[in-house]
């Protein structure tokens, strides 16, 4: 199946290059996955102007098998700026290291060890691989902040920050090596940059143009002064109510042949379930989950760690806890297998949206990082799945079959459904 060619952003000792990434694909029965560059070289260019002036012109290189490519050469300079999700600072990973690993500092560098393996792999770079195997944490990031929590996961931490610290320059030295810049045609190289330098100003403009109606506002904001009751119309609604004060949402699962009913809250924005041992206590009504909690048979689980759950028990013993579930809790697994069969025009995002976030919490939660593995771009779902969530006009349609990507969606619901302990 074919998939998008991406512009992408390496930070190296050398400077930012700018080059072009194809994420896995299948083809003739066999994974692939490249870089723009020809045998031993991977190509960078200082800006997307030289990288379009390239691929406008050249005629051989490592993607030109590729089924996408004859969509390249056609986009604009602005279509080959990276975007943020694929700019990686490989030089300030360590920076990234001295750093408590929160949720944005692991993401990040998750983000930076997936595009430094892939360019492992596929250049045959022996090195890298040595430094991402000396450390356990460079295989446990995906999982996020579970994995660098407690005794355990504070030494994890520690060990690859060491790492990091030690090696990393390996790292830099094996990728800035094989960089290399070719040359393009100049007449190709002015008109692409002067595309660059057009859109560059449309941009300032536009800029200027935010920053000057900001002020405009500000002051025509402090020049009027609203009264008590308009001010307290236009202010947005706060949430109310029992299960906003206690920080906890009940949550409904549909499923292809079932509802459920859970519990679920955040705790240090990391999500807690009602259950314990990466298994979600589930019901089959509202009612019936109110009534095991004032049995007191869920004694045991993980939302027991929530200052608040006493109160929630409290309620469900004296009969007045109403389990009332709002639609952005309201997980519809049935019928995405079959939308995702028939294609991106077929998929609701929203309905795959929230699907995704109930499946990456449950995993995160359990300690489980085949979801993240398995939702990443460079495989084929995770491909389709960015296609729909975070859609840009110029990216390539995915194109049919999609059975693939249909039975990894699959063996994800499969694998949430196991982790239900149904009562």
């Amino acid at each position: 199946m074919a998939q998008d060619i991406v512009p992408i952003e390496l930070g190296l000792p050398q400077g930012d290059v700018v080059t072009l990434w194809a994420p896995r694909w299948r083809e003739d029965g066999e994974d692939w996955e490249a870089f723009l560059g020809d045998e031993d070289d991977l190509y960078g260019f200082p800006d997307a102007a030289h990288l379009a002036a390239f691929v406008r012109t050249a005629a051989e290189h490592d993607l030109t098998d590729h089924p996408a490519w004859p969509v390249v050469p056609k986009l604009s300079v602005p279509e080959l700026l990276p975007d943020e999700e694929h700019q990686y600072d490989l030089v300030g990973v360590p920076e990234l290291a001295a750093q408590d690993p929160d949720t944005w500092t692991l993401d990040e560098l998750a983000g930076i060890v997936a595009i430094v393996r892939s360019l492992a792999d596929v250049c045959e770079l022996d090195a890298v691989h040595d430094v991402l195997g000396a450390a356990e944490g460079f295989d446990l990031l995906d999982q996020g902040t579970l994995a660098f929590t407690g005794r355990e996961g504070e030494r994890r931490w520690t060990d690859l920050a060491e790492t990091i610290v030690e090696r990393w320059d390996e790292v830099l030295d094996a990728i800035d090596e094989m960089v290399a810049t070719p040359d393009v045609e100049e007449a190709a190289l002015e008109v692409a940059a002067e595309e660059l330098t057009a859109f560059q100003d449309e941009e300032a403009e536009a800029e200027t143009d935010s920053e000057s109606d900001a002020d405009s506002d500000s002051e025509s904001d402090s020049d009027s002064e609203e009264s008590p009751e308009s001010a307290e119309d236009s202010a947005a609604p706060a949430p109310t109510g029992f299960w906003a004060e206690v920080g906890i949402d009940p949550i409904k699962i549909i499923t292809d042949g079932s509802e459920y009913y859970t519990l679920r809250c955040y705790l240090d924005d990391e999500p807690v379930f009602l259950g314990s041992d990466g298994k979600i206590d589930v019901f089959s009504s509202a009612r019936a989950l109110g009534r095991h909690i004032a049995s007191g048979e869920l004694a045991d689980n993980d939302l027991t760690e929530v200052s608040t759950w006493e109160e929630v028990v409290t309620k469900a013993t004296d009969g007045s806890l109403d389990v009332e579930v709002h639609i952005d809790n309201t997980y519809v697994l049935q019928g995405l297998a079959d939308d995702i069969a028939e294609g991106p025009n077929a998929i609701d995002p929203t309905q795959l949206d929230l699907a995704v976030e109930l499946f990456t919490d449950a995993a995160d939660w359990a300690g489980d990082k085949s979801v993240g593995e398995a939702l990443s771009e460079s495989e084929s779902l995770g491909w389709l799945v960015s296609f729909v969530l975070r859609p840009d006009p110029t990216r390539l349609v995915p194109s049919a079959p999609f059975d693939a990507e249909v039975e990894a969606w699959q063996k994800l619901v499969n694998g949430f459904e196991d982790r239900l302990n149904n009562h």
